[in-house]
Formats: C-alpha cells, sequence, structure tokens
C-alpha cells in the first residue's frame, strides 16, 4: 500500500494534532474527579459520567480498528458530505442512533476509569506506529452507513469529537479542560464554524463572531 495509491500523503499536521490530542486523554480519565463521578450524570441528557468517558475514548479507540480494517469499497465522500450523512445531526435522544451511542459508551465504559484510560493509551500507540505507515487510505467505522472517508478527514473527525468531548467532561466533573495545540484549535473550530454555516447561513455566524448585538440566539454546529 503506498500513497500514490490512495490520492495525496497524510497531512503531518492532521497526524501529529490528532495524537497529541489523543494522548490528552487518558490523563483526564485518570483524574480524580472523574472517577468520583463515574456513576453520575453527565452535562450531556442522558449520558452518565461513564458513558460520556466511554464515547470519548471511543474516538480513539476506532482509529487503529479502523486502519486494520481492509480499505473499504464504498464511495469516498468529503469532510462535510460526511456530516450530511451521519444520522446522529438532529436525532433525537430516543433515536435508535442516539440510544445505540450512548450504549457503546456504557460498554466502553464498563471496565472502570483507569482500566479505560489503559486501553485509550494502548490506542494511541498502535494509532501512531499505523500512521507513521499509512497513506491517506479511505477508511470508515462501523456506525456509519455506506461511505467512507480519507484518512486526514476521518482524524479531522476524531479530532473534533475529542476537543468537543474532553469539555464536556471537564465541565460534567468540575475540572479544567484540556489545552489544545493552536493547530488543533484552528483545525477544530474551522470545521465547526463550516458545519455552523451550513446549519444557519454564513450571515448567522459572521454576526455572532463580530456584531453581537444583531447575533442570533444561536450558531451551533449540530
Amino acid at each position: 500500500m503506498t500513497s500514490s495509491e490512495f490520492g495525496p500523503p497524510l497531512s503531518p499536521s492532521v497526524r501529529h494534532d490528532f495524537l497529541v490530542l489523543a494522548r490528552s486523554v487518558p490523563a483526564l480519565l485518570r483524574d480524580p474527579a472523574v472517577d468520583a463521578a463515574w456513576a453520575g450524570p453527565s452535562a450531556l441528557a442522558e449520558f452518565g459520567v461513564g458513558a460520556l468517558a466511554g464515547h470519548l475514548a471511543y474516538q480513539i479507540l476506532s482509529v487503529p480498528e479502523a486502519l486494520a480494517a481492509p480499505v473499504p469499497e464504498e464511495p469516498v465522500v468529503s469532510l462535510l458530505g460526511h456530516y450530511e450523512r451521519v444520522e446522529w445531526i438532529g436525532a433525537g435522544l430516543d433515536d435508535e442512533i442516539s440510544v445505540r451511542i450512548r450504549s457503546g459508551g456504557e460498554q466502553d465504559a464498563a471496565v472502570g476509569p483507569h482500566a479505560l484510560a489503559d486501553r485509550v493509551d494502548s490506542a494511541v500507540a498502535e494509532s501512531a506506529v499505523a500512521l507513521a505507515a499509512a497513506g491517506n487510505r479511505p477508511v470508515r467505522i462501523g456506525l456509519w452507513g455506506p461511505w467512507s472517508l480519507r484518512l486526514d478527514d476521518f482524524l479531522t473527525t476524531r479530532m473534533m469529537e475529542i476537543a468537543v468531548h474532553s469539555d464536556d467532561l471537564a465541565v460534567s466533573t468540575g475540572i479544567a479542560a484540556p489545552v489544545l495545540p493552536p493547530s488543533a484549535t484552528d483545525t477544530v473550530i474551522d470545521l465547526l464554524a463550516r458545519l455552523a454555516a451550513r446549519r444557519h447561513g454564513p450571515t448567522a455566524v459572521l454576526r455572532a463572531l463580530s456584531r453581537a448585538e444583531r447575533a442570533p440566539g444561536t450558531i451551533a454546529a449540530f
């Protein structure tokens, strides 16, 4: 397998930033405040702290699994094309996809915070080795429908999930969210801004960022 088979080579900055964010997660999971709150509710509706932590961990655990799988044969879509297709955007709390996401988090969390952190450590190490040798091949994960993403776009989706859910977990347990490297912050904010503009229109996003007196009530990306 060579990068020429799968288009441009994987972006070194995307790979580096993903690994930096992924390496911040085990320390967050091992924080005593997370352990103490594990069985309680989180800041997200219907998510317990443990389930939220499991869902956060999954964003890293899914990477070596995706890279170890055969190259998918489904159509490759763009990064924004992926978010046009996912079922969870706009889904209700009781919709099947929402229940499945929470159940997946609960299953990953069943081992407890410290064992889960150990699993994430192992997944980061595996990912670092695999990404060093990977071309920008298509990948997919099980919750998706019949499409795949280029690896650099896939890693961008993982970075956004890690950044957002690390903050969710920190807020849920009263601790400081991990500080993101500037380049990772730029990537995540760019993606969220593009998703927000697609949902609310560019004028709403421009006003929210520059004219508070004319800003809409929300420009949430999803």
